[in-house]
């Protein structure tokens, strides 16, 4: 008899359970970065996060013997359903102990949750939009993770195997090395598109000196207005409102290093692509545990004012408007940030996600030093109708 018990959530308290539970599964490995308490809550909070007014979402946590042992977020974005026609229910911010029991409890509460609000499909891990960690590891245990992203013990693609969740779409990442030795050749390359883009198209890359500037020309939200154009077409996305784009505008300025701020305009001054990059947060908060305060924010605060030699850079944005792609503007970036990087001591930048099927994206990556190191992925199934039955899609080992 299972003694699984699986509740939905509302209080202060249990949300802040449901958050740390991330942190008390992985307080001991190396490689996981804990959600940041703070900015976790904020996203969870229909009180905070605009994407609540298209979205819904309920909470669940899993408890076992008196222990908490999993939790799961259901969402269901209605804009992004309206979009890609489906009738899609999320689970995002999932995380359990090794036990089948757990993990089956868990989806079936986003099933259940899902099919009473008319759902047909249970989809995941996804966030309420595409800036929200999203993508289950399935290579790369021992790489470290980055803020924006999720880390998972190796069992968890398995589970969602056995529980009948089928891969939908991949995510692959890499890291870059900065070109040096018998790699700077490249930087070349790149310089040379690069001013051949300028000459031919007017194409010119916006320097900013700090970040009041950025902010005083709205320049964060003029920057997702980019990412809503060239992500348009890609697996799932949920364009950003203008309501969303301030949101986000406020969480991201605190993080930006200007020389790595990469905006690349046309000759009439309009943004067309953009290249976001920010020192590596990883080390910095698992030394704070996931928490800015009292005292976490100092690790963060280190790494990214006060720490004169950086290891690692991580991608966060790259996009090219779509009728300026294959034009040489993201050789403007390239160009753009290998010298910042080799200034500033740079080993390797970790790239941003990027879809398997995405050839384009894939291809910008073949003139320098990098290999994929990590990969993840989106699993789906049908919601089961059956109530009688409810572990029918429970595949067996045989």
């Amino acid at each position: 008899m299972s003694n699984i018990t699986v509740t939905q959530i509302s209080t202060p308290k249990e949300m802040r359970t449901f958050v740390r539970f991330n942190y008390e599964l992985y307080k001991d490995c190396p490689y996981a970065v804990p959600d940041l308490l703070e900015d976790t809550l904020e996203t969870l909070d229909p009180h905070s996060n605009p994407a609540f007014r298209f979205s819904r979402a309920a909470y669940f946590l899993a408890h076992k013997d008196g222990k908490v042992v999993g939790r799961v977020a259901a969402i269901i974005n209605t804009r992004a359903n309206e979009r890609w026609r489906q009738q899609d229910v999320r689970f995002g911010w999932i995380d359990f102990i090794d036990d089948i029991e757990v993990s089956r409890a868990l989806l079936r509460a986003v099933e259940q949750w899902g099919q009473s609000q008319g759902m047909e499909r249970i989809v995941g891990p996804l966030g309420f939009t595409d800036l929200d960690p999203e993508g289950m590891l399935t290579d790369g245990y021992d790489q470290l993770s980055t803020l924006c992203t999720i880390y998972n013990h190796p069992y968890y693609p398995e589970h969602m195997a056995r529980l009948g969740l089928e891969k939908e779409t991949g995510w692959v990442e890499r890291k870059v090395f900065i070109p040096r030795g018998e790699h700077a050749a490249n930087n070349t390359k790149y310089f040379r598109i690069a001013e051949m883009a300028k000459k031919r198209y007017g194409f010119r890359v916006r320097h900013f000196n700090n970040k009041k500037e950025i902010q005083k020309g709205g320049y964060i939200q003029k920057i997702l207005g980019v990412v809503n154009k060239a992500y348009a077409e890609l697996y799932g996305y949920s364009e950003l409102d203008e309501n969303q784009m301030a949101w986000y505008a406020k969480r991201f300025i605190m993080m930006l290093d200007c020389r790595f701020l990469t905006v690349v305009e046309n000759a009439e001054g309009e943004i067309i692509g953009i290249g976001v990059c920010i020192p590596s947060l990883s080390r910095a908060v698992q030394k704070a545990k996931g928490k800015l305060f009292p005292f976490g924010w100092i690790h963060i605060a280190n790494e990214l004012w006060l720490k004169r030699k950086h290891r690692i850079l991580d991608m966060l944005l790259v996009g090219v408007l779509p009728e300026y792609q294959d034009k040489g503007a993201n050789a403007l970036f390239f160009a753009d940030l290998i010298p910042h990087g080799i200034s500033c001591g740079y080993e390797w930048a970790e790239s941003h996600p990027q879809l398997e099927d995405n050839t384009a994206s894939q291809m910008q990556w073949k003139n320098l030093d990098c290999t994929i190191h990590k990969r993840r992925a989106v699993f789906a199934k049908t919601i089961n109708t059956n109530p009688d039955n409810p572990d029918n899609n429970d595949i067996q080992n045989q």
